[in-house]
């Protein structure tokens, strides 16, 4: 006989006599208790009152597609809240109501739905108890068979097939629920032209000049040294009286000046830089994050947001992290005067990748 040293119970090697219990113990379980406790069972079950009254059990039915119908309508008054309080004038009052009853509405349908369940749950679902045994993990027949009993069990005592009324308005609550995104969503671009066409074409062009980001001034090539890097912004960005922000952040590009020994380029970009100056887009290809770290001795540019990664050296190619493809370099040159231009706009899609795909 020995004693546990730190629960004080009395412990005895197992013997054969316990085999079978060993075997549903976690091994390395070399002692078995013996004043191990009997399984008490459940408690008698209890009815609930839509248990016994049928006036209740309809109460209850009705209040649940009910719920379920509120949040239709909270969904599609979302909707008619962004177009019936606009926010195009940039009156904050009208931020204010757009915001507040886009929410409102956009909280009756989630509240309606989670309610709904909650009490279809409580009060209609079969309540009585019952113990799950966890089986080893396979996918033999018999387990398919005993997946699809669970499955056609669970529906009857749920009564999701049966109680069609309350089925229906859940499908049509999870249906438009979704909608006032899909409308939200579609509203940051213009409406009369398509969204992929315009992310596919930045302020660059021809013979603009590269200007620091914020104050607007040009930058001579003179005055990029190696190891640096600028924030950079194309010339007349800081002037735009709209779509200043919009245009910012499609156009954002870091210069960095490597040794040109340094730089690994392809035949076809030898004439994109600048005596080691190189201009690539600040927006990551991952999900439009800043990439705004640059680590000199090693030429890597981080995205803080994810932890992308980006070597300078050969053309930012990804080298850690979720993005998918290289950031996209904007091809310079020097102009007359000394300053840096840009040869034309980006040779692809800035951002995102998923943007590209079109």
């Amino acid at each position: 006989m020995a004693q546990d040293d730190h629960s004080g119970t009395d412990v005895v090697a197992a013997d054969s006599s316990h085999e079978a219990d060993v075997y549903t113990r976690s091994p390395g379980t070399a002692v078995v208790a013996q004043d191990a406790f009997d399984n008490p069972g459940f408690e008698p079950h209890r009815p609930r009152v839509t248990d016994e009254d049928p006036k209740r059990e309809k109460r209850a039915q009705r209040t649940v597609y009910s719920l379920f119908y509120l949040s239709i309508l909270g969904s599609v008054w979302a909707i008619a809240a962004y177009m019936l309080f606009p926010i195009e004038s940039n009156d904050v009052g009208m931020v204010r109501l757009n915001n507040m009853f886009i929410g409102l509405g956009a909280t009756l349908a989630l509240l309606g739905i989670g309610f709904g369940a909650i009490h279809w749950g409580k009060s209609l679902m079969t309540s009585a108890e019952s113990v799950d045994i966890r089986h080893p993990i396979g996918g033999a027949e018999p387990t398919k068979a005993g997946a699809v009993h669970v499955m056609r069990e669970a529906d009857e005592e749920s009564g999701f097939s049966r109680r069609t009324v309350i089925r229906n308005s859940l499908i049509g609550a999870l249906l438009v629920f979704p909608l006032p995104a899909v409308v939200l969503f579609r509203g940051f671009a213009p409406q009369d032209q398509l969204p992929v066409e315009l992310l596919s074409h930045t302020m660059w062009a021809k013979g603009t000049r590269l200007t620091l980001d914020p104050s607007g001034v040009p930058i001579k090539a003179a005055d990029v040294t190696i190891g640096s890097a600028f924030h950079v912004i194309p010339e007349g960005l800081a002037e735009l009286e709209h779509g200043r922000l919009e245009e910012k952040a499609k156009a954002a590009v870091l210069l960095m000046r490597l040794e040109p020994s340094e730089l690994n380029q392809a035949p076809d970009r030898e004439s994109w830089s600048y005596d080691g100056i190189v201009a690539y887009s600040k927006i990551c290809t991952h999900v439009g994050c800043p990439v705004a770290l640059y680590e000199q001795h090693t030429h890597h540019l981080l995205c803080p947001c994810h932890q992308s990664q980006f070597d300078v050296a050969n053309h930012c190619e990804v080298i850690f992290g979720p993005a998918k493809r290289p950031l996209p370099q904007l091809p310079i040159a020097v102009d007359e005067e000394g300053y840096l231009v840009a040869q034309s706009d980006f040779t692809e899609p800035v951002g995102p990748s998923f943007w590209e795909r079109s």
